[in-house]
């Protein structure tokens, strides 16, 4: 008895210090939004302003488009989630259930294959094709990326809550006369909503914060995303504008944190009915 305790005490330990590790980027990004520039040049920083102020915020609204670069990113991230979303529950749905035949497992190593290239390996190609197809510069075109760079991730995300659903349910639907498609949409689909709804938020808080290839697509400003514009905060000799750049970055984790906030029940059921197995 004594040593579960000891053992489950321990546990708890060790998740607290990991939302403190977790929280630490965060809370010290919010104390430095609201500091004047005095106590950012202070040799002893301390966690809780002592004269805060909204000067930091005013001044990055001043000095760069933020509202036009979140729409921007907002564009981006809701339509490469949609777009992977509807791609990858069908695509999910032959796997899990036809996970023997050569196309799912063709499917599944295409998977884990890519997960294995980083980006830099990829850009090159991937700014010819894009360039041959006129999509530089363009928000569908990053939208295209997007989507192909996240619909692995939701895929086998998705391949783990269909298999959750009991194949019972479709005979069932194909006794009463359902097809396929009627059977995805009116039965496995309602049931994968928590699932639907989780990998749909990963793939927009991937959308939203990703840089590299907004950075390499995107040359006009007027199209440039929220991760790039926050870049302009840093002058040419690498000199950052802390305050503004706080300011800025506070502003830009905020639609990611609301969006789980909101969505946090849907997003838990949706993680336990991927771990379930029949």
């Amino acid at each position: 008895m004594r040593t579960s305790r000891t053992g489950r005490a321990g546990q708890y330990a060790a998740l607290l210090a990991y939302l403190v590790f977790l929280a630490f980027p965060f809370l010290w990004l919010v104390s430095t939004a609201f500091k004047p520039p005095r106590e950012l040049g202070s040799l002893h920083p301390t966690w809780i302003p002592d004269d805060p102020t909204l000067a930091n915020f005013r001044q990055a609204f001043d000095e760069q488009p933020l509202l036009h670069a979140a729409l921007n990113s907002l564009i981006a991230a809701l339509g490469a989630a949609l777009i992977a979303v509807l791609l990858a529950t069908p695509m999910a749905y032959v796997m899990a259930r036809r996970h023997r035949t050569p196309l799912a497992r063709a499917a599944t190593g295409w998977v884990v294959v890519s997960q294995a290239f980083p980006l830099v390996l990829v850009i090159i190609p991937l700014f010819l094709v894009l360039k041959n197809l006129r999509l530089i510069n363009s928000m569908p075109g990053l939208i295209m990326v997007y989507v192909v760079w996240a619909l692995p991730f939701a895929l086998w995300m998705l391949v783990g809550y269909v298999r959750a659903v009991p194949p019972e349910l479709e005979e069932a639907a194909a006794v009463d006369g359902a097809g396929r498609l009627r059977t995805l949409v009116s039965v496995t689909a309602p049931l994968l909503a928590p699932g639907i709804v989780a990998t749909g938020l990963f793939a927009f808080v991937t959308a939203w914060n990703e840089f590299f290839f907004a950075l390499v697509l995107l040359k006009t400003p007027e199209k440039q995303t929220l991760p790039v514009v926050l870049t302009h905060f840093i002058g040419a000799e690498g000199v950052a504008d802390l305050g503004p750049l706080a300011a800025a970055a506070f502003l830009a984790t905020l639609p990611s944190l609301v969006v789980f906030a909101v969505l946090q029940r849907r997003i838990t059921g949706g993680m336990l009915a991927g771990a379930v197995k029949n």
